[in-house]
């Protein structure tokens, strides 16, 4: 207990808890900074409170209710995914989504951006020439590749925009594309190798595995409960959607 008004009792749970609802910018100050103010804060809510002119209208009783549903729902919810997340259950949703799973390719492939057409078709001839591609790339790309001869980082499908990617997938090994229309500008790409994507390791997607397993524990124990539950829905036709925005039915 670290304060009492009129009897009803300020402890330390109470202000730890209060810290926790404010904004990030104040709950980043220091503790010694906040228990003040934090502290005269309840004090304050504890004068009102008990004051004459504090009233339990339906309002503030729903207001309670809802508060009270969402806690002990937000507890429930919380219990079921700790205990879902084992070290068994972690490799088993690892085992189930990346052993044996066609993860498809990554490519690794160089462009060459120009702003026209006309420039990249210039570019396609230069190189069935002879030309160096990297070499080209340092002369006359765009991109941000070009330092490094146009070469990308490894990529897989849904890292690279449509168009570029699409051309991607269309090439082999070794091939140059024709021109390439992105957001960007005009492209000339080389598809250099690909690869089978391999499985992440495990402590790379643990997170994401934690975060399914424990979505999951959820979803299933709702789902039972609601198989045993007696929910009774009212259908009367009176109580239309557009009632959600009468707040006047508050005071009633």
């Amino acid at each position: 207990m670290v304060a009492t008004v009129n009897g009803t009792d300020i402890t330390l749970g109470h202000m730890i808890l209060l810290k926790q609802t404010l904004p990030d910018q104040y709950r980043q100050l220091p503790d010694e900074v906040l228990f003040d103010g934090i502290l005269q804060q309840i004090i304050q809510q504890a004068l009102l409170a008990g004051s004459d002119a504090a009233e339990m209208t339906p309002r503030v009783r729903m207001a309670m209710e809802n508060s009270e549903r969402e806690l002990m729902a937000g507890q429930a919810a919380y219990e079921i995914a700790q205990q879902a997340v084992t070290d068994e259950a972690v490799q088993a949703a690892y085992d189930a989504k990346y052993d044996g799973a066609d993860l498809g390719k990554e490519y690794n492939a160089s462009h060459i951006l120009v702003k026209t057409e006309d420039e990249a078709k210039a570019i396609i001839e230069e190189l069935e020439n002879g030309a160096e591609f990297a070499e080209v790339a340092r002369e006359k790309s765009t991109g941000p590749s070009a330092s490094d001869g146009g070469k990308l980082p490894w990529f897989g499908e849904g890292d690279m925009v449509a168009p570029f990617e699409q051309a991607v997938m269309e090439m082999e090994p070794g091939t140059i594309s024709d021109p390439v229309q992105t957001q960007f500008g005009w492209h000339v790409i080389q598809l250099n190798e690909t690869r089978v994507k391999e499985a992440p390791a495990l402590d790379e997607v643990r997170g994401q595995l934690q975060s399914e397993i424990q979505s999951e524990a959820v979803k299933a124990r709702l789902d039972e409960l609601q198989q045993s539950a007696e929910i009774e829905r009212n259908e009367d036709e009176a109580i239309a959607p557009s009632l959600l925005s009468r707040t006047d039915l508050l005071e009633e």
